[in-house]
């Protein structure tokens, strides 16, 4: 159900490592605009356009400055380097990976962000208010920036069983969507998305409930499952609302179960995540926690459409712990 989302030929840049702030606050004067730009993010469709955009950027008066980076982790690692080096601002052109990647360096600091969609996914920048448009997106980031002005929202921190933490954004996939993900990304033949929808037929093939345990602010749920997310914004995979009732500023996650359902349930109840009506059909089930722990055997977990930690992992809701240029 979820996009398979790779980031890849990244551009880049510099920002600084501060406490949080107020809900919403002045942005710092000091420092240049850091830019992580994702010119195959789409499918490359956006990219005559990133010229426009960073010309768009630089009307808010602040330097732009924009570096390369070849993988995702390349990307990640120039990000944080922004953060240690004291840009004043970070803004992601992409999609829902590149922003994921931007969060790594940017969470829990006053540093300010700005997503740009521009990708095939654009799930946290559209739940979180900006436009679809990523040239409208960078009128408002500009304007915050001019302004002076960042809004804080939640995000949401993993701590897997080594300790690892990451953060997202958007909604967490532990269950069927995000299995199908690493079957894609296993693949080799076929490329684009057909590679995507003919994992999907083998893994709908072979679909089964697992057991899972998902405690919630301590309070123990066993059950089996085939899909489980876990959203501190309602959408995935490019408008799928799985999570329908998320709000990134309430400081709670919201976790939507889909049980025993067999394959000609799922395929059913598909069409509907995209109203996020799903969540009416008896085989769903709502929960709204602060903190929720979850394990299951198998399953790689997929964060904003990336690849993220293994099961199980811990996730909590960070109020106010990103500060939004809008």
């Amino acid at each position: 159900m979820n996009n398979v989302c790779t980031t890849s030929t990244v551009l880049a840049v510099t920002a600084k490592d501060l406490r949080p702030g107020p809900a919403e606050d002045a942005v710092s004067a000091a420092g240049p605009v850091a830019v992580l730009a994702n010119p195959t993010a789409g499918r490359g469709r956006r990219r005559a356009l990133l010229p426009r955009l960073l010309d768009g950027l630089a009307a808010a008066g602040r330097p732009v400055r924009v570096l390369s980076a070849t993988t995702p982790g390349e990307a990640e690692a120039a990000c944080r380097a922004a953060v240690a080096e004291g840009a004043g601002a970070l803004v992601a052109i992409g999609g829902d990976g590149t922003v994921h990647r931007a969060l790594q360096a940017v969470a829990g600091t006053e540093i300010p962000f700005g997503p740009v969609p521009a990708g095939t996914g654009n799930d946290f920048a559209i739940d979180t208010g900006f436009p679809a448009d990523p040239v409208a997106a960078v009128e408002v980031i500009v304007e915050a920036l001019r302004a002076g002005r960042s809004r804080q929202v939640d995000l949401a921190r993993m701590t897997g069983a080594d300790g690892t933490e990451r953060w997202y954004g958007a909604v967490l996939a532990a269950g069927f969507d995000a299995i199908v993900n690493e079957r894609a990304n296993r693949m080799r033949w076929p490329r684009g998305p057909r590679r995507y929808d003919l994992a999907i037929l083998i893994e709908m093939a072979r679909l089964k409930p697992r057991p899972y345990s998902i405690r919630l602010d301590g309070v123990l749920h066993e059950m089996d499952s085939v899909l489980v997310a876990v959203g501190n914004c309602p959408s995935y995979g490019g408008g799928m609302r799985i999570c329908p009732d998320a709000d990134p500023t309430d400081g709670l996650l919201d976790v939507v179960v889909a049980g025993r359902a067999d394959r000609r349930t799922m395929i059913r109840v598909k069409p509907y995540i995209y109203q996020g009506t799903h969540v009416d059909h008896p085989v769903v089930s709502s929960y709204r926690a602060r903190t929720v722990e979850l394990a299951a055997e198998g399953i790689v977990t997929y964060a904003d459409g990336e690849r993220s930690l293994g099961l199980p992992v811990s996730i909590t809701a960070v109020p106010g712990a990103l500060r939004l240029l809008r």
